[in-house]
């Protein structure tokens, strides 16, 4: 059975730091790109970071850029979120997400073309 599992969310003051792992069983996933998207209080689920398969490629939503880090580690089949200076509005749901499609050269930012999916976590960021 294929399945994402998310940790590391929490309350944390703004400017600080918070590390998401995204820990993934039952398919390759060193053969799939994963995405992190973010779905706040009242607002729709959005693209927050994606990696693709081979760890060569990376993209982020412009809200994050410079701030959020995506990386994998294909050896433990987990993916990570870093996640440095929050603001308040980061505050969400964030789940960790695999491409429906294997090696797949470029990253996508719509949660359609995602097939798995972790059950989230909450990021909380207090001003």
């Amino acid at each position: 059975q294929v399945q994402l599992v998310e940790s590391g969310g929490g309350l944390v003051q703004a400017g600080g730091s918070l590390r998401l792992s995204c820990a993934a069983s039952g398919r390759t996933f060193s053969s799939y790109n994963m995405g992190w998207f973010r779905q706040a209080p009242g607002k729709e689920r959005v693209f927050v970071a994606g990696i693709r398969w081979d760890g060569y490629r990376t993209y982020y939503a412009d809200s994050v850029k410079g701030r959020f880090t995506i990386s994998r580690d294909s050896a433990k089949n987990t993916v990570y979120l870093q996640m440095n200076s929050l603001k308040p509005e980061d505050t969400a749901v964030y789940f960790c997400a695999a491409d429906r499609m294997s090696y797949r050269m470029y990253i996508e930012t719509i949660d359609g073309a995602y097939d798995v999916w972790g059950q989230g976590t909450q990021v909380t960021v207090s001003s």
